[in-house]
């Protein structure tokens, strides 16, 4: 009889729980393991060298603990190691493993929710360097305009729970301000980073509210749902005792401490050791 495998879920830290959350709740029945890399986080500022082997060695330790699906829940790591995890590491790795990012499925639809065609990112320095969104969105909406913002100091704000901080609103205005002005005409941005959902309220506050605010994880999870409905011989291969195990390169103490506040509930996560960090 075939062994079952859950799901694994990456990211840089702790921003890929809004996107579990998501899959959770529209998928409560399979069985997700989580890998945050806390300990050489953040990634949006790292090379692209150095992101590319960072989330090469998670994955390929989310393929020893049995997740022969990986989706990396990481816009920085999506953009900037995906392409090469798929089209070079995998080959050597045997055609039953596959791994997606959160990338892809939100640039096939973010085009349907503008009447602009001004759309807006608001993303890490790394994304926003890669060029991933603007040449995404452009294969699916050829008119559309894409405008860009990295805004470097709002993942350790959220990371730090200084969400009601002066300093946090100084800077989501300050972000905001710089992406507007360079289109009057942009009517939707996207969060392009899984920790903005957190400082959605924030966003909105400094946005007309003519423009419409987009988070990623009903996006992704809606994906991954629509993925498996179209892959059976993978779906058929996953478990689903709605179990979830979290795991963390850094402090499983101080990870539980601060996950809540991403995933909605406590949990209890356990130390991983990769070969690396």
């Amino acid at each position: 009889m075939q062994h079952k495998t859950p799901i694994g879920v990456f990211d840089s830290g702790y921003g890929g729980l809004t996107v579990l959350k998501e899959m959770v709740a529209l998928l409560p029945q399979y069985d997700f393991i989580y890998l945050g890399d806390n300990a050489r986080a953040p990634y949006g500022t790292r090379s692209f060298e150095s992101v590319y082997q960072y989330t090469l060695e998670s994955v390929q330790w989310l393929f020893e603990k049995n997740c022969h699906l990986v989706v990396l829940a990481c816009n920085t790591a999506s953009a900037k190691a995906l392409r090469s995890i798929q089209q070079i590491d995998l080959q050597k790795m045997g055609n039953e493993k596959r791994v997606l990012g959160v990338i892809r499925p939100t640039t096939e639809l973010i085009g349907s929710y503008s009447k602009s065609n001004h759309i807006g990112i608001l993303a890490t320095s790394g994304t926003v360097s890669s060029q991933s969104y603007p040449i995404e969105i452009g294969k699916f909406f050829p008119k559309a305009k894409v405008f860009q913002q990295a805004c470097p100091m709002l993942v350790p704000l959220v990371e730090n729970n200084e969400l009601r901080n002066s300093g946090c609103d100084f800077f989501v205005k300050k972000y905001v301000d710089q992406l507007l002005q360079q289109s009057s005409d942009i009517d939707t941005i996207l969060l392009g980073c899984t920790h903005f959902p957190l400082l959605y309220d924030k966003i909105r506050e400094y946005c007309p509210p003519s423009i419409q605010i987009i988070s990623q994880g009903e996006i992704v999870a809606n994906s991954l749902a629509d993925y498996l409905h179209r892959h059976t011989r993978i779906e058929s291969r996953l478990s689903q005792n709605s179990e979830r195990e979290f795991y963390t390169t850094d402090s499983a103490l101080e990870f539980d401490q601060h996950a809540s506040l991403f995933y909605g509930k406590d949990i209890a996560a356990k130390h991983a050791q990769l070969k690396n960090s």
